[in-house]
């Protein structure tokens, strides 16, 4: 299979996390792509509409794309156990554990754009103030009420990518969350980190 992958993208990142974490990832052809919403990259386009990767191309040339979609075909093929599970309470938290960490970077990438990525005439600053309270509010949610210890779900894998690339893109960052932290910390040391840490600029 191929994975067109973007080494900037947590959102492939995320993925690809996640097919190390279930000894997937030699089975993978991981491909970089420069997408961007005013740079039409033709090759990701043929296989996913919207132009956005990380697209996973299966060996019948059909795709799959949406960072969970991709991670849900993957726990179906390994043998191990089933990091988005199947039923019950575990379920619903690891989803909404990936929810709250996608959300993370859905704002964060709004802020960017707000802040760096958008001529600076047509910058809006209360909206970026707006991404930048609901980074603040979810690190703040994730350390009173979010569980982070048991088994490793998607949610996981999802939070820890989120929170290297605020890092990374030296957004407002979750320090004054010592849990998460901690907890982030010990997590970005895992093989599968190592092996995807982010490079890269995005290229408009």
């Amino acid at each position: 299979m191929k994975l067109l992958y973007q080494t900037h993208s947590p959102y492939a990142r995320k993925v690809l996390v996640f097919a190390h974490e279930t000894g997937q990832a030699a089975g993978l052809d991981v491909i970089h792509h420069e997408t961007s919403p005013v740079r039409r990259n033709e090759t990701v386009y043929r296989m996913n509409p919207l132009g956005k990767v990380p697209v996973l191309i299966l060996p019948d040339d059909s795709s799959l794309f949406d960072s969970l979609v991709i991670c849900d075909y993957l726990d179906s093929l390994h043998a191990g156990p089933r990091l988005i599970p199947e039923q019950g309470s575990a379920r619903w938290a690891a989803l909404r554990l990936e929810a709250l960490a996608q959300g993370i970077c859905d704002a964060g990438i709004r802020l960017r754009s707000e802040t760096e990525r958008r001529p600076e005439a047509f910058r809006y600053a209360l909206y970026a103030e707006g991404q930048a309270g609901k980074l603040m509010t979810t690190y703040d949610f994730i350390e009173k009420r979010v569980p982070l210890d048991g088994p490793m779900t998607i949610g996981h894998i999802a939070l820890a990518t989120a929170l290297d690339w605020i890092l990374f893109r030296k957004l407002p960052d979750f320090s004054g969350c010592p849990r998460l932290t901690d907890w982030y910390r010990e997590f970005r040391k895992r093989p599968s980190m190592l092996a995807t840490v982010y490079s890269g600029q995005t290229q408009d």
